[in-house]
């Protein structure tokens, strides 16, 4: 996998991404995006690119000036297993730092990825952002069966004990 690159994306890649997308909503981690939607946003995505095609791509999609998530996140089958869901997190989560975001978010069904790249499993009501930007107008709203996740980008201040 010498010749992979991840960069940022472009709306030249939108249609990729697209179609990486539906090619993969079948197995249910994923929602529907709308083509017009990823030219719109292509500037938040990530794209992996080996010669002739994207085999991944991810979303870091602001949800308030301290809140990001991680959106779209998918690699195509055939080049599972080889870390590149951690490295488009890896570097999701540097740009979300670069920009100044405190907290990166994710919601999914199959919280073991994100635990192994230290995001917590959290309460939905720890992220209103997200619950006012997307949850409020979901129709499963109340029902989700997705799990909030959570990482902190900022050091917390650490306090010294009371003796």
């Amino acid at each position: 996998m010498t010749d992979l690159v991840i960069r940022q994306a472009t709306a030249d890649d939108a249609e990729a991404m697209h179609a990486l997308i539906q090619a993969h909503l079948s197995e249910g981690h994923l929602l529907p995006r709308e083509l017009d939607e990823l030219r719109r946003h292509a500037d938040r995505f990530l794209v992996a690119f080996l010669p002739g095609q994207i085999v991944a791509c991810a979303e870091l999609a602001p949800l308030s000036p301290r809140v990001a998530e991680v959106r779209s996140l998918v690699v195509d089958s055939n080049v599972r297993g080889i870390g590149l869901a951690s490295r488009m997190v890896g570097e999701i989560r540097s740009e979300a730092k670069a920009r100044g975001y405190e907290t990166l978010c994710a919601f999914t069904h199959d919280a073991r990825f994100f635990v192994r790249q230290n995001f917590s499993i959290v309460p939905h009501t720890w992220l209103p952002e997200k619950i006012a930007t997307d949850c409020l107008a979901c129709p499963l709203f109340r029902k989700c069966e997705q799990h909030a996740m959570m990482l902190p980008l900022v050091e917390m201040p650490k306090y010294a004990a009371v003796a």
